[in-house]
This record gives C-alpha cells, structure tokens and sequence, in this order.
C-alpha cells in the first residue's frame, strides 16, 4: 500500500465507514507534529524525521511510529504507543473505556481491538489521542530506549 485512500479502499465494505470516522477522529485530535503516513503497511501517525532525526530505533530510515490503525482479519485494531509507554495513559484508558461501552475492553499491550464496529468509542479515542504531545511522546521514548 502507498497510500491512505489505497488501504481503504481495499477494506471490506461494511467496516470502511467506522474506519473513515476513526481516522478522521484520529486526525482531528492529533497534536500538531505528528504526520500521517502509510508506516508498516497500515495508516500510521508518526513523529517525522525534521522532528526527530534519529528515527525508530529498529530502523532509523523509518520515523517514530506514534499510533496506527489497522483493518485485521476478525477486528479493526487501534495500536497505541502512549498505552504502551505510559502507565497512568493507560490506567486512565482503562478506567474511561465503561463509560464509553458496556462490552469488555478488548486489548493487548499496545492494541485495541474493535470486532464490533457499531462500537467503537470514538469520543474516547479522541481524548486519549490528546493525551500526549510530540515533545512528551520523543522524552518517553528516549528515556525507555537507553
């Protein structure tokens, strides 16, 4: 995939439209800095190279990767590196996710999964793609990456 309108057009008709709305969500939210950009062959929300040059430690050609939203197989999944990285975001994340949805949060270390996609908590990831700046997600990074 090279672009963001290639990768929707290829997901299954009945989940294209909460896909549209998530990342519409995402971008709406998205602290200045961030960039969208296909990053790991699924819409990724990245720190670029003019604000962070060394890049991601695994691969410094690639930027530091922030969010990514994907369309699986089973779900739509919604990877967040501020969940994974911050206790207290995720804590947060944790205890908000009820009051948004009586179903069980479904979510691995830094994954969220939405097999329902009459229920995502949009409103929800609007406020925790707020949670944390550009500067405050390079600081976090740098200091678990020494």
């Amino acid at each position: 995939m090279n672009s963001i309108e290639t990768y929707i057009s290829n997901i299954p008709q009945e989940r294209q439209s909460a896909f549209t709305k998530l990342r519409q969500v995402i971008l709406d939210n998205l602290p200045q800095g961030f960039e969208e950009q296909i990053s790991y062959g699924m819409p990724g929300y990245v720190v670029p190279h003019s604000l962070y040059p060394p890049g991601y430690h695994c691969d410094p050609s690639l930027p530091l990767p922030f969010t990514s939203i994907a369309n699986q197989k089973h779900f739509i999944a919604l990877y967040s590196s501020s969940i994974y990285a911050d206790k207290d975001i995720l804590s947060w994340f944790e205890t908000e996710y009820p009051k948004h949805y009586s179903t069980k949060l479904d979510m691995g270390k830094s994954c969220i999964r939405f097999k329902n996609v009459n229920k995502i908590p949009y409103e929800l990831i609007a406020q925790l793609m707020k949670k944390m700046s550009v500067e405050q997600w390079i600081n976090l990074y740098e200091t678990r990456n020494k």
